[in-house]
């Protein structure tokens, strides 16, 4: 609010931009300073120097700031507030669907703790909530205006009644679609899964200390054990472990050593009996992919490999770079950058339990939890699950990054209603339910096995499946329609200073 106040003093178009450029420098700064230290953490770095780096690109970072301030002034000089604030909305939605955001971050996530008010994402994603929080700001700035101010009272009345009623609007839709949730749930056979939260992060360091050999071997022995013990006592059906536990490519080795680490991976699902799902590598001709392995154990004592999910979304400049950047400079430059490939897209695949069940689920692994497309692809192929690895250890010492990663994960269940698993090397674990929340977990630093029990099964329907991500596109549509085509039916000269 205090930022659409200063806009509304705004009499150039330049000011708007410029004001746009301050926010997001400012909402950068006040909001992402963890990512800045993270980057620096990362690439063994400057404090410092990841923070200018990352308040120098964050018009890149959050550019709808610039362009609903650009819109929102355009708009302001040809409509009233009513439309002005709709096109500003608008712009904001469809600036984030056409230049997705690294970390996928926007207004909604701030609302995740409302459990009420976060099912509206089941209608139009996290983009809707974040398009109902700026018209409710616009609404409330409308009402303290000078220009209703000077009018008296009741001329305020007006964008307050709009106010709460969109407010209302979703709490009364998010408190039918939790009681409807809950009668869906009942009777339903839970899954059993382990999730094994090893604790393990600093995989570099090990690497350096204790020669690559024996960091894996810690790494396999870790959760083995806890594995075991999950089985043996808590009596899981299946077992998870992180995003790229086995650093190699499984099944495909490299070496003999590879090989023989293969084989006791095997081994060992058939002697715990027990379908696992890790984070390992696979390759093809074009060249390595960082994967999720589905392994279930043989009905003569083998194991079957039964499955390989390849990472669709890929990080930039830390799994891979473009091949426009890519060279010789480049990786000299950024020595910790990969060569990974993309993978094809969602992909559901079965987990088969010793009870002869065969569950479809969803892999999706770290930054793919931040594509809604994936999520909704995974739902629309008969999904009946979303099972999510990270490896957030970068987050380790700002844990702020695995907050936001945690919640962002949680939306995909709300916008599918699709129950998801989430396990992670270090923090943040989650058992999460198709309303979000967050039945069960381990936090950042904790060496735990957390037990997730949750029920499979055919998901309710949403207008996201439906429909897919259509506000962006939507409110793109209503922005050229409300600017661009009376602009060029009469063009109008716009002071810029």
């Amino acid at each position: 609010m205090p930022w659409l106040v200063a806009l509304d003093r705004t009499r150039t178009l330049r000011g708007a931009a410029a004001s746009g450029v301050a926010m997001c420098a400012a909402f950068v700064g006040a909001i992402f300073a963890w990512f800045g230290y993270a980057i620096a953490v990362y690439s063994a770095g400057a404090a410092a120097a990841g923070l200018v780096v990352l308040l120098l690109a964050a018009p890149i970072l959050q550019p709808q700031f610039i362009v609903f301030a650009i819109v929102r002034f355009l708009a302001g000089r040809r409509y009233g507030t009513a439309v002005r604030a709709l096109a500003g909305a608008s712009a904001w939605v469809a600036t984030e669907w056409m230049f997705p955001k690294l970390l996928a971050d926007t207004l909604a996530h701030g609302f995740y703790p409302s459990v009420v008010l976060r099912q509206f994402a089941d209608v139009a994603g996290t983009a809707g909530i974040t398009f109902l929080i700026v018209l409710v700001n616009e609404c409330l700035c409308a009402a303290l205006s000078h220009e209703r101010r000077a009018h008296g009272v009741r001329a305020s009345l007006a964008p307050v009644a709009t106010a709460i009623a969109i407010v209302a609007a979703m709490a009364g839709y998010g408190t039918m679609r939790l009681a409807a949730l809950e009668e869906e749930a009942r009777g339903a056979k839970p899954l059993r899964v382990g999730l094994v939260q090893s604790n393990i992060a600093a995989y570099d360091r090990l690497r350096r200390e204790m020669g690559a050999y024996e960091a894996v071997r810690h790494v396999l022995d870790t959760h083995f054990e806890m594995s075991r013990r999950a089985v043996e006592y808590q009596h899981v059906d299946a077992l998870m472990w992180s995003e790229t536990v086995f650093p190699t490519t499984f099944g495909k080795p490299k070496s003999d050593t590879g090989g023989e680490l293969d084989r006791e991976i095997a081994d060992f699902v058939s002697a715990i009996g027990v379908p696992l799902v890790f984070g390992s590598y696979d390759r093809d001709e074009d060249g390595e992919y960082n994967s999720a392995v589905f392994l279930e154990p043989g009905s003569t004592g083998a194991t079957h490999r039964f499955g390989v999910y390849r990472k669709s979304r890929l990080f930039f400049l830390t799994e891979y770079v473009p091949e426009w950047m890519d060279g010789p400079r480049a990786r000299e430059w950024m020595p910790w950058a990969g060569n990974w490939k993309p993978g094809p897209g969602a992909r559901v695949l079965p987990l088969r339990l010793a009870d002869g069940r065969e569950v479809p689920v969803l892999p999706m692994i770290c930054l793919d939890d931040v594509d809604a497309g994936l999520a909704i692809e995974g739902a629309r192929l008969g999904a009946r699950m979303i099972l999510t690895m990270s490896n957030d250890s970068w987050f380790t010492e700002h844990t702020g990054g695995a907050h936001l990663h945690l919640v962002v994960a949680a939306f995909r269940s709300i916008e599918t209603r699709l129950p998801q698993l989430r396990v992670t090397n270090n923090g943040i674990t989650a058992v999460i339910d198709p309303t979000g929340e967050i039945v069960a977990g381990a936090a950042v630093g904790e060496q735990r096995v957390v037990i997730g029990d949750l029920a499979p099964r055919s998901p309710a329907t949403t207008l996201m499946v439906a429909w897919g991500d259509w506000l962006g596109p939507a409110a793109l549509v209503l922005v050229v329609l409300l600017l661009g085509v009376p602009m060029l039916r009469n063009p109008k000269k716009i002071r810029m200073q």
